[in-house]
């Protein structure tokens, strides 16, 4: 790769993060707190999830989604 190319792969990347940031921030509370909980899902399913906390969490959550109406 020469100088020249790896330039302008950095530069089409910067763009590419851009339009990502840009997307994170266009984003209700209500859309973010459904991908937080697709995470959460995620990790359950994977067995990361520590189960003695998963109630606890887990009702956290849903009086956060109730109070922002998600």
């Amino acid at each position: 790769m020469t100088k020249e190319e790896a330039r302008l792969f950095k530069e089409r990347w910067r763009a590419v993060n851009e339009i990502i940031i840009e997307e994170a921030r266009r984003k209700t509370v209500s859309e973010r707190l459904r991908d937080l909980e697709q995470l959460y899902d995620f990790g359950q399913a994977l067995g990361w999830a520590n189960r003695e906390d998963c109630t606890e969490v887990r009702a956290r959550w849903n009086r956060l989604k109730e109070k922002v109406g998600a």
